[in-house]
């Protein structure tokens, strides 16, 4: 037997592939399937099953095509209802592959089809659970994602749901049992996770704040569902993405994306369809130079989970400035989370562009030192901390107002376009991201600060800990 956890750090995010006498189950697959396969051909072993723990609203699966490409059948927990061909599973249901077993533990709380998988040994014994968004190390789901699709559906009503799964499914399992999440620290999906990716059931009932002994239902519902902010804007569209399927097979939208377009090519195809530029090159090279009106996401962080973020239209158009080679990269993780309209990639890349002689933009730039020399001479100077309010409220510039990139789009009006705006994160990424969307959208006086909050706090310019702020933004 073979248990091999598959993670994605940028999605933090685990699938798994076991494997007993030449048959193999994927628990929880990303988009591309090439990666399943592939290891399953290293085994010469055949896929049989592909389990889904839930409907996966950070991410869309790739179990129809793992489905279609290896002849495995979809298994969803009860209750659970595609629009596809799927086993819907009975719970405690077994299903055998190679000397092992794999149990169906029906775990509603996360949504109403979270399921659980149980690994069975050939001698009988319980040796893992496969928990999705159930139960991660050091945390449990949030309740509150189905509510985005079916508001009828309340985080509190979840929640209690979620209480007996643990109490009654999880918890009742042997000490020793490993236990496998969907997710780690990073992902939306939770809120406290730990960097760990694995743990044992006895480890997280000592551990785990949502598996405490002497908890009661309402202690428990009342702390899963505090201090959850509002997930990101693609999560709902992903959702039903994964419930009806996706109308287009991922080979085509590899394909599609992955067309490379001379510049009179690139430029008509801007302009007929409204594509948005999306610049994916490291943060450093694009401040240097960038074609205007073009959008920075750069691949090498949360790239995925930005995009879903920052772009609200998943069908929107997408010309992607890209470094050389790792178009293919770029492509499969926007199809990761259904951004599936990528239609080609600027051949030879902003080169080409400057070298043609086209416009070219760049994005002022200044050092922590030198905006606190700045302050100095003007202590009214506009800062904005593009972090997240949770990371503002442990500590901030006395003099900075938090503007969260993730709701740029929702709380950009509050800005005035002839102010002049200086604007950090933790180490320059976001800030960099948030800079570019603003001058995309004539604001033209955007200052970013080299270093973010990091290089910032080495400066002698005064900060808050711990003040309450307004959390609408």
């Amino acid at each position: 037997m073979k248990i091999e956890q598959i993670y994605t750090g940028c999605l933090a995010e685990a699938a798994y592939y076991i494997e007993s006498k030449g048959e193999a189950a994927i628990i929880d697959p990303l988009r591309e399937t090439s990666p399943y396969l592939e290891r399953a051909r290293k085994d010469n072993a055949k896929i049989k099953y592909v389990f889904e723990t839930h409907f996966h609203a950070d991410f869309v699966s790739g179990h129809i095509d793992l489905s279609r490409e290896s002849g495995a059948t979809i298994v969803f927990g009860p209750t659970a209802t595609p629009n596809y061909d799927a086993h819907i599973a009975n719970d405690n249901e077994l299903f055998q592959l190679g000397d092992v077993q794999i149990k169906v533990l029906h775990t509603p709380g996360h949504t109403l089809e979270s399921t659980s998988y149980l690994l069975i040994d050939e001698h009988g014994k319980e040796q893992a659970v496969f928990t999705g968004d159930t139960l991660f190390v050091g945390d449990v789901g949030r309740p509150d994602l189905v509510q985005k699709v079916k508001k009828e559906i309340t985080p509190e009503f979840l929640a209690g749901l979620l209480f007996d799964s643990l109490r009654n499914k999880i918890m009742t399992l042997p000490d020793g049992v490993i236990v496998f999440p969907g997710h780690g620290a990073g992902s939306a999906c939770g809120k406290k996770m730990d960097k760990e990716t694995e743990s044992t059931i006895g480890k997280q009932k000592k551990f785990n704040y949502a598996l405490r002994a002497d908890m009661t239902r309402e202690e428990f519902i009342q702390e899963v569902t505090d201090g959850l902010v509002e997930p990101p804007n693609y999560f709902p569209a992903n959702v039903i993405l994964n419930v009806t399927g996706s109308s287009e097979r991922i080979d085509k939208i590899l394909e599609k994306g992955t067309t490379p377009l001379a510049i009179p090519e690139f430029e008509t195809l801007w302009e007929s369809l409204g594509a948005l530029v999306l610049d994916t090159r490291k943060k450093e090279d694009f401040v240097n130079g960038f074609i205007p009106g073009s959008v920075f996401i750069g691949i090498d962080d949360s790239f995925a989970p930005w995009v879903g973020t920052l772009i609200p239209d998943l069908k929107q158009p997408l010309l992607l400035i890209v470094e050389h080679g790792r178009e293919l990269e770029v492509v499969t993780r926007l199809a990761r989370v259904g951004y599936d309209n990528a239609i080609g990639f600027l051949k030879g890349g902003f080169e080409a562009w400057k070298n043609s002689g086209k416009d070219v933009e760049t994005i002022e730039e200044i050092s922590a030192e030198e905006l606190a020399n700045q302050f100095l001479k003007n202590p009214k100077l506009h800062v904005l901390d593009a972090r997240r309010v949770s990371e503002f409220k442990t500590e901030h510039l006395e003099k900075a107002e938090n503007f969260p990139l993730d709701f740029i789009n929702k709380n950009m009006a509050q800005l005035n376009r002839d102010e002049k705006y200086f604007i950090h994160c933790a180490g320059g990424y976001r800030s960099v991201i948030m800079a570019t969307i603003l001058k995309s959208r004539g604001f033209n006086h955007i200052v970013n600060i080299r270093g973010g909050y990091k290089a910032l706090s080495a400066t002698p310019l005064k900060r808050t800990m711990h003040q309450e702020i307004n959390t609408e933004l």
